[in-house]
């Protein structure tokens, strides 16, 4: 299902934003994880991860449903996937996460890497799942992707009206489709119909007609970031089904390369795993996620402190401080690191 709780940013004249939280708060002495979810999918995808208790003892996590998906509203019916990357960004800063892991599954890989160009100070490490650097372009695909044009474009002009559709309901064929492709025959029966419940449910009336539309345009026109990926700080690593039956082996391979600022860059190809990573191979991409977290957290300040004039803060905030204010922060007294 959609996410229960909303939040309000002001991009694009303001957007009510569906998330999802761990333990209902942030804890600031763990690090946070931001999960950005895959087409036609809600923060429902990363239930296995949160229901990891392993996993949610050691960080938070906060998954954030793009423009056009779940319970997430915006005043502008159009948007790109920068806007969803500029939206999330202010969901960090609304729940007050000054920086954070990313993690995205198909769609959500190039999202994460737009929050980590859009801001990298902000983000200390990126997992894209299922993914592609590319555009929906002819060497993609003659490199072994999907053919996103020729298959969906109907739907497109299916969901185009020029009168309100109160009646509107996602169809069988198109809900097939997101759970054929998506979950690659590797989850059980009982996913596949809460899916098909789920996609019911956002995708219905006018205002489902409308955000469906505008998020498969922005699947079909998004632009490609393989100039842009040497700017990428934060370290990679990257989950791919071995068998990934929309972005195949060979654009991974090629696009893990120019990610050349990145301390670290790595590409592992799952055995077994489908296109929605997350859901058909939570314990290589939960085992992955802890071991990144630590490693590049540590220098990190996430605990309580006292400042030069004995004030107590927690050290996230610090960083709201002007920098003649944070050279007064004594960090001996930090517990907990």
């Amino acid at each position: 299902m959609a996410a229960t709780t909303t939040i309000k940013v002001p991009h694009l004249g303001g957007i009510d934003a569906g998330y999802r939280l761990s333990d209902g708060a942030i804890d600031a002495t763990k690090p946070t994880v931001v999960l950005i979810n895959s087409m036609c999918t809600t923060s429902s995808l990363y239930n296995v991860q949160f229901e990891n208790k392993t996993l949610t003892n050691a960080v938070n996590l906060l998954a954030i449903e793009p423009l056009g998906h779940g319970a997430t509203r915006s005043a502008s019916e159009h948007f790109t996937y920068w806007d969803t990357a500029t939206m999330a960004l202010q969901v960090m800063d609304a729940l007050k996460v000054n920086k954070a892991f990313a993690v995205g599954t198909s769609q959500g890989g190039w999202v994460v890497v737009r929050m980590a160009l859009l801001a990298p100070d902000r983000i200390l490490g990126l997992l894209p799942l299922g993914t592609s650097m590319d555009s929906e372009s002819a060497a993609s695909r003659e490199k072994g992707c999907w053919d996103p044009q020729s298959q969906l474009l109907p739907f497109y002009d299916s969901w185009c009206s020029a009168t309100p559709t109160p009646d509107f309901v996602v169809d069988e064929v198109w809900r097939g489709m997101v759970a054929q492709l998506g979950f690659s025959g590797t989850v059980a029966p009982e996913i596949l119909s809460f899916w098909d419940e789920t996609l019911k449910k956002v995708y219905s009336g006018d205002e489902g007609r409308r955000k469906l539309r505008m998020a498969l345009v922005c699947l079909l026109e998004r632009d490609g970031l393989l100039f842009r990926l040497r700017d990428v700080k934060c370290p990679v690593h990257w989950l791919q089904g071995a068998k990934d039956p929309v972005f195949s082996d060979v654009v991974p391979k090629e696009h893990i390369k120019l990610f050349t600022s990145a301390p670290e860059a790595t590409l592992t190809f799952v055995e077994g795993g489908g296109h929605y990573l997350n859901a058909t191979s939570p314990k290589e991409v939960d085992e992955a996620l802890l071991n990144m977290t630590p490693t590049f957290f540590h220098d990190e300040p996430a605990n309580t402190c006292i400042t030069g004039d004995g004030l107590t803060v927690m050290v996230n905030d610090i960083y709201n401080f002007s920098w003649d204010r944070r050279q007064q922060v004594e960090l001996t007294d930090v517990v907990g690191i």
